[in-house]
């Protein structure tokens, strides 16, 4: 096994002399060391907290629909009900109340997830409150 006393090399840890390895093994090796240590850092992040995006009243929104900041409350006159399903005021964008953007929203308010944030891009969700009876 590894003893630090001997002039062992990093690569293999046995076998080979320090300096024993082709320019392109010494590459390879280097950057797998950087692959390894951001694989670390993503994994220390922990799930979700990398990512993590909370409505104003605090439930947090799903990672398919908002990715940062892509997700926000909006005010019920951004949202138009017709019937051909939801109206998004700002693009002219209608999203059919049967379509798999369409989510129930957890606090009753109207939430718009679009392109990074923005007012004139697609809807990626959009949470809905429950329909009145």
């Amino acid at each position: 096994m590894f003893s630090a006393g001997k002039n062992v090399c990093g690569i293999c840890l046995g076998g080979r002399r320090r300096g024993d390895h082709s320019e392109s093994e010494t590459s390879v090796f280097r950057y797998g060391c950087v692959l390894l240590g951001v694989a670390f850092a993503i994994i220390g992040a922990g799930p979700g907290e990398a990512f993590a995006h909370q409505a104003p009243t605090g439930w947090t929104y799903p990672w398919a629909c908002c990715h940062d900041m892509d997700c926000r409350e909006v005010n019920a006159s951004s949202i138009r009900e017709s019937p051909k399903g939801y109206v998004i005021q700002s693009t002219g964008e209608v999203i059919p109340m049967t379509d798999s953007r369409i989510k129930n929203s957890p606090d009753g308010e109207y939430h718009w997830c679009s392109v990074a944030g923005r007012n004139n891009t697609r809807t990626i969700c959009l949470f809905v409150p429950p329909r009145e009876f």
